[in-house]
């Protein structure tokens, strides 16, 4: 980013910031009229600016940071999950109190115009309005604190049974493992990673994948979990691809040189923990003399590159084979691969992390991710050709998950 868009940038926060520390500020203020003593009342209010001027101001100094060093840091990793907490739980609060506005200004009108100006009172804030505002509000606070500390390393098995009519009959009841977007540096406990590893490995399936995002930025924040993500095994093998974060475009090399022995390194922990990297190409998984292929492509993604080569990958492959396609951002299938004339059959996805915040139950599937991904979580398909997004294993940013829990996911072939 340049210094025009980059103090573009860091004015936008520091004055939505303000607004939302001004806004809350009102329930305050009529919380605080129950003080009597008018110097403890001030001193609630000082207190309030204090703590959120004090935030604000951090946010605009680690951003600036951000921009200097061109990376993340501890320090940026915990203004991050203190942003997205402050604002989530201040929106909510000034949802209501905006509500209550727009009441006020209707029912101020009424009365100006039943009295006259000279008997009109603008109609103050209702006391009940700023306590429910603030009492709502605390459920995204302690929401995000929950993901924080517990929910990031929630995982859940995702199962989808998926049916095909062409399916070659010795792949009926054929079962893959999917996991995507380890973003190993984000970790720090390796009790944690061995949560999500046991679990893929208790699925016990045919076939295990991974797709894309193995580390946030360099190769070395591998190396202390090498020996436990190799004891993932399958009968089948195991497959992985590259994806956007994987190249280490994210942060600042000292020279070109470094960050090209950085990628080398970065192949070679594939193959330190027993993963088979799949670029632009495609493999044949046999079993009983009949074949389903599987393809894996560089990342190809809207707004994130295109080194992906679907037709290099497909090379040699035959129109009317089974294909499984290995793609880390859901958005190739939506611009390339459901439009294919050689038949894509399904295709693996994970990169969007459902934002790692949402609401998914029964009734409600909502995260902020669906306004950029129309696909960004689950199974979708078009003409009978299927994607299947995972939500991912690790976390990145937002060192959390509220709603969106890591996934393991578990399909199973069916022939029709």
């Amino acid at each position: 980013m340049n210094l025009l868009g980059a103090s573009i940038f860091l004015l936008a926060i520091l004055l939505f910031s303000t607004f939302l520390n001004w806004y809350v500020f009102q329930a305050v203020k009529t919380l605080s009229q129950g003080i009597s003593i008018e110097k403890y009342k001030n001193a609630v209010h000082i207190v309030y600016w204090l703590i959120f001027g004090g935030i604000s101001a951090w946010y605009v100094y680690t951003f600036i940071k951000i921009f200097i060093t061109g990376e993340f840091t501890l320090s940026t990793q915990t203004l991050l999950n203190v942003f997205l907490t402050v604002v989530v739980t201040q929106l909510v609060c000034v949802v209501f109190l905006f509500t209550e506005d727009l009441f006020r200004n209707i029912q101020a009108g009424v009365i100006y115009l039943s009295n006259g100006a000279q008997n009109f009172v603008f109609p103050g804030r209702k006391l009940w309005v700023s306590l429910l505002a603030v009492i709502v509000a605390m459920i995204p606070f302690f929401s995000f604190v929950y993901g924080m500390a517990f929910g990031k390393h929630n995982f859940k098995v995702h199962k989808e049974t998926i049916y095909f009519e062409d399916l070659p009959e010795a792949f009926d009841g054929f079962t893959i493992t999917q996991i995507s977007d380890i973003h190993i540096g984000s970790f720090k406990n390796p009790d944690h990673v061995q949560k999500g590893i046991d679990l893929a490995i208790g699925q016990e399936s045919d076939l295990f994948v991974f797709t894309g995002d193995l580390v946030n930025h360099r190769a070395d924040e591998m190396d202390p979990f090498i020996g436990q993500f190799s004891k993932i095994k399958s009968p089948y093998g195991q497959f992985s691809i590259i994806g956007n974060h994987d190249y280490g475009d994210y942060i600042s090399w000292p020279n070109k040189e470094a960050k090209e022995n950085n990628f080398k390194e970065f192949l070679s922990q594939h193959e330190k923990i027993g993963f088979r990297l799949l670029r632009n190409e495609h493999v044949r998984i046999e079993k009983e003399g009949q074949y389903l292929v599987l393809l894996g492509v560089e990342n190809w993604g809207v707004g994130f590159g295109a080194r992906g080569d679907l037709e290099k990958a497909l090379e040699g492959t035959s129109t009317d084979e089974f294909k499984i396609l290995l793609s880390h951002d859901p958005s190739h299938w939506d611009e390339e691969v459901k439009k294919m004339k050689n038949m894509v059959h399904l295709t693996l996805s994970g990169h969007t992390h459902g934002m790692q915040f949402g609401i998914e139950t029964p009734i409600i599937r909502w995260s902020p991710v669906q306004y950029r991904y129309p696909n960004w979580a689950g199974l979708a398909s078009f003409n009978g050709r299927y994607l299947y997004v995972n939500r991912g294993f690790g976390f990145h940013a937002f060192s959390g998950r509220v709603g969106i829990w890591p996934e393991i996911t578990v399909i199973e072939l069916r022939k029709k």
